[in-house]
């Protein structure tokens, strides 16, 4: 497997390390709650401010069933992928 594989894959695991609550296959608000300040601390600011946290709930969930797909949570890893580029140019 090449190193992109591998992260890919990362990517996959912390989706489905996150659903354990709920429907199968998809984040709620709560359990991205929890994954937020455990994956992205350093990446997004405030990740335990409840108005951040519905902010980017709402910004995924983009068919607004109050859950967040595995394609709505990819938004979510372009987001944090296009940050941390962002960030290898201010250094």
């Amino acid at each position: 497997m090449t190193k992109l594989e591998e992260y890919l894959e990362g990517i996959v695991n912390i989706f489905h390390n996150s659903v354990w609550m709920g429907h199968f296959d998809t984040v709620s608000k709560g359990e991205l709650k929890q994954l937020l300040p455990k994956e992205l601390a350093n990446t997004i600011k405030n990740t335990r401010d409840k108005a951040v946290i519905n902010k980017i709930f709402q910004g995924l969930d983009a068919n607004q069933d109050e859950q967040v797909d595995f394609q709505e949570f990819i938004s979510l890893s372009a987001i944090a992928l296009k940050a941390a580029h962002d960030h290898t140019h201010k250094e």
